[in-house]
């Protein structure tokens, strides 16, 4: 009798050791409440309709709101990280609170996928960051897009406001070279917290330095702000935007202040106004469709940026199974290199092609000229 309960004890130990093996957990870090909660909310909200089988495997999410804080970041990391064991990580939401995991997660030997704006969580490339992956638009590839509209549109001299953080800083650099190379000027350039509820002063500083056009470089409804005050403060020139203000809500809180506003930003915003030969535009659509469905109001593109994290590890996981089990090194070290070699990948944003030294991996499919006409937003033929 000993001897049958002992038989059934390990044929029932190996049958649950199986089925763990047979799982993959991910965790998901999102800011869906504080500052950042507009940008982390539809994040949050994506996870339901993200694969949760691939081949054989289950995939189970874990999900954890840091508050838009990035101590908070850090903790709920440590925690997915030592104990949960998971095998991947998409988040956090925040630029400032991504740049400050990324050492935990290299450390650890865990993938992190970012989808946060600042390319600065995968440049310059090394050795801690070549464990992650962005899924969003490098700054650059939106950045070039502006300028060639700048400079189509005879604009020679531009003022920047941006937050003043890693998003904003990035923002700065990148588009200052970009600007330069086009023989356009920026003649003035501020910065601001998130949190703040005036920018005035800076304002003001750009209105005095009589620039043709201002670029805006904020994550979220804070890129709403610097463009209300300096309507409210006279300015009628050209206002750019970068893809984070990218959201429902800044058409809503900005209302016809931000009216002419020309923003690059996925094909998210237009989709009936994208070509059907696009490669992203049925997924999107689907992903739009779903969310829709399960929230009762359509996504943001921020939203977008983690379904296609849950796309890129469906695509990853296979040739990380084959070279090991869920749960130990050797498989998420398989999953990084799986990521790495992602090609022709479409999805919500554009399509991947990773490479060892870009791990972002979007070309031009992955962006669009988008201007704000008549409260919606409208496709730049």
């Amino acid at each position: 009798m000993k001897c049958k309960r002992l038989v059934a004890s390990v044929v029932m130990g190996a049958l649950f050791s199986g089925a763990a093996w047979a799982q993959v957990k991910v965790g998901v870090v999102s800011s869906s409440t504080g500052p950042v909660a507009m940008v982390g909310i539809p994040q949050k909200n994506s996870v339901p309709l993200m694969p949760t089988k691939v081949g054989n495997l289950t995939v189970q999410y874990i999900p954890l709101d840091d508050g838009s804080d990035p101590t908070a970041s850090v903790v709920a990391i440590k925690k997915l990280i030592s104990e949960e064991n998971v095998d991947a990580i998409i988040g956090p939401s925040g630029s400032p609170n991504a740049m400050g995991v990324i050492q935990f997660a290299a450390e650890a030997g865990v993938p992190l996928l970012a989808p946060v704006g600042t390319a600065a969580v995968v440049l310059p490339m090394n050795e801690q960051k070549k464990w992650v992956f962005k899924t969003t638009q490098n700054d650059q590839l939106i950045a070039d897009a502006l300028v060639g509209h700048m400079a189509k549109s005879g604009i020679k001299t531009v003022g920047f406001i941006g937050t003043s953080d890693p998003y904003g800083e990035n923002w700065a650099k990148v588009f200052t070279e970009s600007a330069g190379r086009k023989g356009i000027k920026v003649v003035s350039s501020e910065r601001f917290q998130r949190s703040d509820s005036s920018v005035t002063a800076q304002g003001l500083k750009v209105l005095m330095s009589k620039p043709d056009a201002v670029l805006i470089a904020a994550p979220g409804t804070p890129a709403v702000l610097p463009q209300i005050t300096l309507y409210d403060q006279g300015y009628r020139g050209k206002v750019y935007q970068t893809h984070g203000a990218a959201l429902p809500e800044f058409l809503k809180l900005g209302g016809k202040k931000v009216e002419g506003t020309v923003l690059a930003a996925s094909l998210m915003l237009v989709l009936d106004q994208i070509s059907d030969s696009h490669p992203s535009k049925k997924i999107a659509i689907d992903y739009v469709n779903a969310y829709e469905k399960l929230n009762g109001s359509k996504p943001a593109t921020f939203g977008g940026n983690v379904f296609d994290a849950g796309l890129l590890l469906k695509n990853a996981i296979p040739h990380a199974a084959a070279k090991g089990k869920p749960g130990t090194p050797a498989f998420r070290a398989a999953l990084r290199d799986a990521l790495e070699q992602t090609k022709d990948m479409p999805a919500t944003q554009g399509v991947y092609n990773m490479t060892a030294a870009d791990h972002s991996g979007f070309d031009e499919r992955g962006r669009e000229l988008i201007a704000v006409k008549d409260g919606k937003w409208t496709l730049i033929q």
